[in-house]
C-alpha cells in the first residue's frame, strides 16, 4: 500500500470511448485478472483509481476491463512506492504524465526513476519558487527552466525538480539560451521514445519468450528490476561519452 493513507471506498467511472491500448492483440483483463497480475487486492486497485493514479476501467456493457495502460500505471505506482515516496508525492508525479501516454511511455518513466533519485517534483507557487531560486525570475527565465525540464507549469503553480533547480539557475546566470534548451528537449523526447520502443521490443521478443509466463513470473520480474539500474547506467555512460567526443570535435563554421 501507499504509505500514510488507507483506501477509501473504491470508485470506478465509465471510460467509454477510451483507447484500451492493449498489450497484445486486444488483450483486456478483468479486475480479478489484473489483481492477480500485479499482486494487489481489489480494494487497493479501486483506491488507486479513486485517487486518479490509475484510469477508470474500460466499460464493455456492465463489465469493466483493464488494458496495458492500466497495468503500466499500476507498475509505475508500485515503483514509486519502492523508492519510499508518499501518496502525495506519487500523485504529483503521476499528474505530470499525459493522459494519452502509451505503455512504452510509462515504462520509460519507470526506467528513468534511478535508484539514486532522491526526490520527486515539489509543487510551489511563484513566491516559493523565487525564494527557492534565490532570485526574481522573469517570464523568459521560467520558460527556459521549463525547457530545461527543471519545472512544469500546472495551473497557477509549478512542479519543480528541486534537486535540479540550482543547476538551472546557474545556467540562467551563464546566459544559457531558451531556444537551445528547447532544441535539446526535443532531442531527448525523440530519442527517449525511440529508445523505449526498441528496449520494449528487445525484452518482448528476446527475453520474455525464455520464460513460461513472463507476465506473472516473479523470477522474470526480478530480472527486470535488476536490469533497470544497469540500463540507466549504460544510457548515462553512452551519453557522457558522446558529449565528450562532441566537445573534442572542432566546431563547424
Amino acid at each position: 500500500m501507499v504509505k500514510s493513507e488507507e483506501p477509501a471506498g473504491g470508485v470506478t467511472q465509465d471510460a467509454s470511448g477510451a483507447d484500451p491500448r492493449p498489450g497484445s492483440a486486444d488483450e483486456l483483463l478483468t479486475l480479478e485478472e489484473l489483481t492477480a497480475r500485479v499482486g494487489l487486492t481489489v480494494r487497493t486497485v479501486r483506491f488507486y483509481t479513486s485517487r486518479g493514479l490509475v484510469p477508470p476501467p474500460i466499460r464493455r456493457g456492465r463489465s469493466g476491463y483493464y488494458s496495458a495502460v492500466h497495468l503500466a500505471r499500476i507498475e509505475l505506482v508500485l515503483e514509486l512506492q519502492s523508492h519510499g515516496f508518499t501518496l502525495s508525492a506519487i500523485e504529483r508525479y503521476v499528474a505530470g504524465i499525459p493522459d494519452d501516454a502509451t505503455p512504452e511511455d510509462i515504462a520509460l518513466a519507470r526506467t528513468m526513476l534511478a535508484p539514486w533519485q532522491s526526490d520527486l517534483p515539489v509543487e510551489m507557487d511563484r513566491d516559493q519558487l523565487e525564494q527557492k531560486a534565490g532570485r526574481a525570475l522573469s517570464a523568459e527565465d521560467v520558460a527556459t527552466l521549463q525547457a530545461l525540464g527543471v519545472l512544469r507549469i500546472r495551473g497557477a503553480s509549478y512542479l519543480v525538480a528541486s534537486n535540479q533547480l540550482a543547476i538551472g539557475i546557474r545556467l540562467l546566470e551563464l546566459g544559457f539560451p531558451r531556444e537551445v534548451a528547447a532544441a535539446a528537449a526535443a532531442v531527448y523526447q525523440e530519442h527517449g521514445e525511440q529508445m523505449a520502443k526498441e528496449l520494449y521490443e528487445v525484452i518482448n521478443d528476446k527475453l520474455a519468450p525464455l520464460y513460461d509466463d513472463a507476465s506473472t513470473s516473479a523470477h522474470f520480474r526480478e530480472i527486470m528490476e535488476r536490469l533497470k539500474p544497469l540500463s540507466v547506467g549504460g544510457l548515462v555512460s553512452a551519453y557522457e561519452s558522446a558529449v565528450a567526443r562532441a566537445a573534442r570535435t572542432p566546431r563547424r563554421r
